[in-house]
């Protein structure tokens, strides 16, 4: 029989290569996220010119990262030494964590779509929106291996700390978490440029899909304030590559030139999230000790206010700043910076699309509510479930 210091030494190093395994699949998220906002400056600023870009390159480096991760997880759960009692989930007789599984579909459906992608773009050239079929492939793709990171980094946490609410080993819980609300962000550029955030579209999407990632981080104990944590990854990930990418030199390769562009095209600024994020953040504090169902019920739709309240009114007037000569400067690239090389700036230069028809009126909030109750309903059962996830 083992004694307890074999044993505890066995465990301690299982923790060391579990960390290691959840620190590469958050990394391989990261190159994805990072990848597919300078994939989309790429096409912005040059064109496509080959399939071979360096943004190509690292959104697959995520993915293959990803997918090597899940298979060595897969392979040390099924195959490996000492596999009895191995925390995961099998499958055909295969077993592994739950992460791992979501990291591994990920990481197939990217490498499936690349190809795809270059047959796409060879038979009918340019994508005249960003999700095109197998661009919709590659970003599922993309989302399942953030996901994967998600559940992998919260059975990790789970397991350390036996559901203690502390907040020792939350840290690639909240990168992993940061990085997928990026993702999704990405997703909805086209509805979420700052001319179209004076409309009723973009207020009813943002209400229908940033709650759930912020109720479901405000409702961990992980970490005290981890809505605002993840919001802040968030901010900081979009905000650095607003900074980063205009410092390289870059021209059009296709024509036609409507917009005179010298260097890599910014993305938009990042939302305002940080805001109803704190608001989430205080609300769960306030009411830490509602643990009756009823209680906890009732707490979803004063977040969806609280989400309205504080998101809507602020961003309607940062997208005033955003698209006035004010912002035309390298710290916020407002003011059509982010616009490329195929569209003209002084149509987006303090002007706001689609505002006569789609307008912002009453109902718009309402729905906007209804909505956001939705999604902060989905947000806090995925919270609960990562909460307790442990395989």
């Amino acid at each position: 029989m083992d004694s307890v210091e074999e044993v505890a030494s066995r465990s301690g190093r299982t923790f060391a290569r579990e960390q290691v395994a959840v620190g590469i699949l958050v990394a391989a998220a990261g190159c994805i996220t990072v990848g597919i906002l300078w994939d989309i400056s790429w096409h912005l600023t040059i064109g496509r010119d080959t399939f071979w870009t360096p943004a190509h390159l690292m959104i697959y480096l995520g993915g293959t990262l990803g997918g090597l991760v899940a298979a060595v997880l897969g392979w040390r759960a099924t195959w490996g030494r000492g596999t009895t009692g191995t925390a995961g989930v099998t499958i055909l007789g295969l077993r592994a964590p739950l992460g791992a599984w979501v990291a591994a579909w990920g990481g197939a459906a990217m490498l499936t779509s690349a190809p795809l992608d270059d047959w796409w773009h060879n038979a009918y050239g340019l994508d005249v929106r960003i999700l095109s079929p197998p661009h919709a492939l590659l970003a599922a793709g993309m989302y399942g291996v953030a996901t994967g990171a998600v559940l992998l980094a919260a059975a990790d946490r789970n397991r350390r700390d036996d559901g203690h609410a502390t907040s020792r080993n939350a840290g690639w819980m909240v990168g992993a978490m940061g990085i997928q609300l990026a993702l999704a962000s990405v997703l909805l550029t086209e509805l979420s440029f700052p001319n179209l955030q004076h409309t009723a579209r973009f207020h009813l999407v943002s209400a229908a899909f940033y709650p759930a990632f912020l109720m479901a981080a405000a409702r961990l104990t992980a970490a005290p304030w981890m809505a605002t944590r993840v919001a802040l990854v968030y901010t900081g990930l979009l905000a650095g590559m607003v900074w980063i990418l205009p410092l390289f030199p870059a021209e059009p390769g296709l024509a036609p030139v409507l917009n005179r562009v010298t260097h890599m095209v910014p993305p938009t600024f990042p939302l305002l999230l940080i805001l109803p994020a704190l608001a989430l953040d205080a609300l769960h504090l306030l009411t830490r000790k509602w643990t009756s169902p009823a209680a906890a019920l009732l707490r979803i739709p004063v977040a969806a206010i609280l989400f309205v309240a504080t998101f809507s009114p602020a961003q309607w007037s940062f997208a005033k700043f955003l698209v006035s000569p004010a912002a035309d400067n390298a710290l916020v690239a407002g003011h059509g910076r982010f616009l490329g090389y195929m569209a003209r700036r002084e149509t987006s230069q303090g002007v706001f699309w689609r505002v006569q028809q789609d307008p912002v009126s009453a109902s718009t909030w309402v729905r906007a509510m209804g909505l956001a109750c939705l999604s902060g309903a989905v947000g806090s059962a995925a919270g609960a479930f990562l909460q307790r996830v442990r395989r």
